[in-house]
Parts: C-alpha cells; structure tokens; sequence
C-alpha cells in the first residue's frame, strides 16, 4: 500500500478532521490572497471535502475517484 492510499484511507476514516482542515487551508489561501480569488478557493474547498470528507471515497458525482486518461476512460 503506497503512501496515497494510506493518506486516502486516514481521510475516509476522519472525514471532520478533512474537512476542518480543508477550512483553515482555505481560510489561509484566501487571507494571503487577500480575498482576490475567494470564488475558487471556495470551489476547491468544496471539491476536496466532496471527494476526501465524505468517508465512503466517492465524490457527490458518484466518481470514484480512479484516474481517467483524457479519454475518460479509466487508466486501470
């Protein structure tokens, strides 16, 4: 097991802990940016709890989460 499925496995089994972190990152960003990209900051925020904060390690879409090439189509 690599190094990115043991942090995606700490996520799923610590969905609050995720999502207050993504939070103050966030808070953070949008504090050195000076609130100039508040907007996408947001998006991403939400992007990262929806995929790690949800604890059943699908996004709110339904996906996976498997790399896909640019096809769509999955790499494994």
């Amino acid at each position: 097991m690599g190094f990115m499925d043991k942090a995606k496995d700490a996520a799923q089994d610590h969905p609050e802990q995720v999502e207050s972190g993504v939070e103050k990152g966030g808070d953070f960003a949008d504090d050195k940016t000076g609130g100039k990209y508040t907007d996408q900051i947001d998006k991403g925020e939400e992007q990262v709890t929806d995929r790690f904060g949800g604890g059943d390690g699908e996004s709110a879409s339904g996906d996976s989460g498997d790399a896909k090439n640019e096809t769509g189509q999955n790499q494994s």
